[in-house]
């Protein structure tokens, strides 16, 4: 063989090799959403009353934010995270709006999915869909596969599952999950959780090298909160309130204990290196479990529904080997448009064109960056919102608040404020509201404004309605 033909085919055998194995490969991507799980819910956050071991040493090999906020409830936050953009834009501002969010034509909203699949990337949606259902399957909006349930907080069938209160209501419908398009029931020994990650697992090992998007949504912890399979047998005497507190930390045990159970199986299938693990929270804790969760004895001022801190202000970190630097925690706010456009660069993938999309890649902050693309992070439920900086938020009614002891206090600042600082931070943020617009956008017009599924007035008829007709 000539020497100069060996050589060229030595240096496209070697390119190939490159290809193949080198740094240039897609990475994958786990973005795991945890359900209700607030932000002094977690061990690597400051929690006096919950250990989460496998999630804390998660973050540690990462970058930790401690500025991260999503809308307070789940529907209008999973918009924007699939998204990239606000309510206002989207119609997406109550849990009802969701259903309506626009699928097909000139106005159609696109989900992260169709945007990596330009990439050449296959993705899955496992766990909770929830109020996004109306608006279409996963498969819909470009999931590749599906296995997600109806309604929030799912862990047994109903056979087996025990309310809090004997004879109480099992939130949603837990009997049936549906599969790529079937609807299968549930078996009376399943359990939900494990019957996700059982799937998780497989679909990824099932996917041979082709870099993959999972979209993880955990059933923990949104209530009605039931036993793990962990959990041990209720003590004699137990009160309703202390049997809700050892089943809240027996779920958040039970989460931890899955999510290390995922990066095992990354590492048994060689995709730990390769991967890009995302872990969030959807809203705030919930008001029952917000009075224990605690940082320092301190109680994070609201929960979830709720425009104060704790209803936005969510847990969020990421973690990519050889890439991002272990043990860094970022204090820049952001928010959780931001998912979108940074899939789509850590996959190579072009933004949706012609609209608007809010959120900034947070890919430089992941690899070591101090400074961000965006100083203001806004949050919008029904037709309350507000834009925050690091040390001042300023809401729709124009009300100011000093955030210095954020998050667990808000102070409102007078009107007609000398203070420098506080003027300053009014104009900024009154200049980054004007900018957005948002009350030119989507509105609530049929809601109590709580953002919750249509009036409550409403349903309440509704609900006595069903049990005289009992």
């Amino acid at each position: 063989m000539p020497l100069r033909l060996a050589a060229a085919l030595f240096a496209v055998f070697s390119a190939c090799l490159a290809s193949l194995f080198g740094a240039s490969a897609k990475p994958n991507i786990v973005y795991i959403l945890a359900d209700d799980l607030g932000f002094a819910e977690l061990g690597c956050n400051g929690s006096d009353r919950y250990k989460t071991p496998n999630i804390d040493a998660l973050a540690n090999s990462g970058v930790r934010f401690t500025r991260f906020y999503t809308v307070p409830l789940c529907g209008p936050s999973r918009a924007m995270i699939l998204t990239g953009r606000y309510g206002f834009r989207s119609g997406a501002v109550t849990q009802d709006a969701c259903k309506t969010i626009i699928r097909t034509g000139e106005k159609a909203e696109v989900m992260i999915p169709t945007v990596l699949k330009k990439a050449g990337y296959a993705s899955a949606l496992i766990g909770k869909w929830g109020q996004l259902t109306p608006s279409g399957d996963p498969s819909d909006w470009g999931f590749d596969h599906e296995l997600y349930y109806k309604g929030s907080g799912m862990y047994w069938n109903s056979k087996v599952a025990k309310p809090m209160s004997e004879g109480g209501e099992v939130r949603g419908d837990p009997d049936t999950y549906v599969l790529d398009g079937k609807t299968v029931s549930v078996k009376d020994d399943e359990y939900i959780p494990d019957l996700l990650h059982k799937d998780a697992t497989a679909w990824m090992e099932a996917q041979k090298g082709r870099p993959f998007f999972l979209y993880y949504s955990l059933s923990q912890v949104h209530g009605e909160i039931l036993p793990t399979p962990d959990s041990a047998p209720a003590p004699k005497g137990e009160s309703n309130n202390q049997r809700a507190q050892r089943l809240l930390a027996d779920n958040i045990a039970y989460m931890d204990k899955l999510v290390g159970k995922l990066v095992a199986e990354l590492d048994r299938l060689k995709l730990r290196d390769n991967t890009v693990i995302v872990f969030m929270g959807d809203n705030g804790s919930t008001k029952s479990a917000a009075v224990d969760a605690t940082i320092g004895g301190r109680r994070i001022e609201g929960e979830k529904g709720s425009m104060k801190e704790g209803g936005g202000l969510v847990p969020f970190f990421a973690t990519w080997p050889g890439v991002m630097a272990s043990g860094k925690v970022n204090a820049n706010v952001a928010d959780a448009s931001d998912l979108l456009p940074t899939f789509a660069e850590i996959a190579g993938a072009p933004l949706p064109t012609g609209r608007v999309i809010d959120g900034r890649s947070l890919v430089s902050q992941f690899k070591g960056d101090t400074k961000s693309p965006r100083t203001w992070a806004f949050c919008q439920l029904s037709n309350n919102y507000y834009v925050r900086e690091a040390g001042w938020k300023l809401d729709q009614s124009g009300t100011l608040y000093d955030m210095k002891d954020a998050p667990f206090k808000e102070v409102a600042v007078a009107a007609d404020t000398k203070d420098e600082a506080a003027v300053a931070a009014r104009a900024r943020l009154s200049a980054a509201l004007t900018g957005l617009n948002p009350a030119a956008g989507y509105k609530d017009e049929v809601g109590d404004g709580s953002g919750r599924s249509g009036n409550k007035d409403e349903k309440k008829k509704k609900t006595k309605k069903v049990k005289e007709a009992k």
